[in-house]
């Protein structure tokens, strides 16, 4: 089986799992059941998507971003069709509202992946946000979270390029946008190296990209705090806490 084509099966058994399980529990609660859609930084392991799911527990919350994945390849894969058969799916709730994150993998250099920043990106982004609307979805973008490798003590933000470019499709569109990179990047700046390496998974998956438990759970709440902004009824979903 080919990776695309495991990648979809899935995406699909997740979303099955995840209607069995809010079928058992009754109705579906009155706030929106939020999506995650995007690369290895906000998916399962590896990004700090399934940590934001956590802060939102009194919601319904389904991650579907995938690694490895850019504005094109995702719907190149068939994962976005996932996505919209959830929103047409009979008995969904009322409400959905898709966080987008790409830029990671539209850099160049990455065969059957990369997207041209001037070209390609912004409108892939734009017709994300066209489909969801016409299914009747809400859309929140996130800009890219920032790279953690610094250089002679300053932190590159490769990445800024591509978080302008989604803030441009936000604005074009009236889309609320969610500034991560720049959060993310400050944050990052002020840790320094070695603070910043504490937030990565352990050895020997360790890199300056991804994230172990540490750095899911401060971007999760970084992302929160941002969400809560930005639609701060979504305070009733919140996790209750002890």
């Amino acid at each position: 089986m080919g990776r695309a084509t495991s990648s979809k099966c899935a995406a699909l058994l997740a979303a099955l799992a995840f209607g069995a399980a809010a079928a058992a529990q009754g109705s579906p609660p009155a706030g929106p059941r939020l999506i995650l859609v995007g690369d290895s930084t906000l998916a399962p392991r590896s990004g700090y998507g399934n940590a934001l799911c956590a802060e939102f527990q009194q919601l319904p919350c389904l991650n579907l971003a995938r690694g490895g994945r850019s504005s094109k390849s995702y719907r190149a894969e068939g994962l976005w069709q996932t996505v919209l058969a959830l929103l047409n799916e009979t008995g969904a709730p009322q409400q959905n509202l898709v966080l987008i994150q790409f830029g990671h993998n539209d850099q160049p250099g990455k065969p059957g992946r990369s997207t041209d920043l001037a070209t390609e990106f912004g409108p892939n982004l734009a017709a994300y946000v066209q489909e969801l609307r016409a299914a009747g979805g809400q859309v929140l973008l996130i800009t890219p979270l920032a790279r953690r490798s610094f250089k002679e003590g300053a932190l590159p933000n490769d990445l800024r390029p591509w978080a302008e470019a989604t803030l441009r499709v936000g604005a074009e569109l009236g889309v609320p946008v969610l500034d991560l990179n720049a959060s993310s990047h400050a944050t990052v700046q002020a840790l320094g190296q070695a603070g910043a390496d504490a937030l990565a998974e352990a050895p020997p998956r360790f890199d300056r990209t991804h994230l172990g438990p540490q750095g899911a759970a401060l971007f999760a709440a970084q992302v929160r705090d941002g969400l809560l902004r930005l639609r701060p009824e979504l305070a009733a979903g919140l996790t209750l806490r002890p």
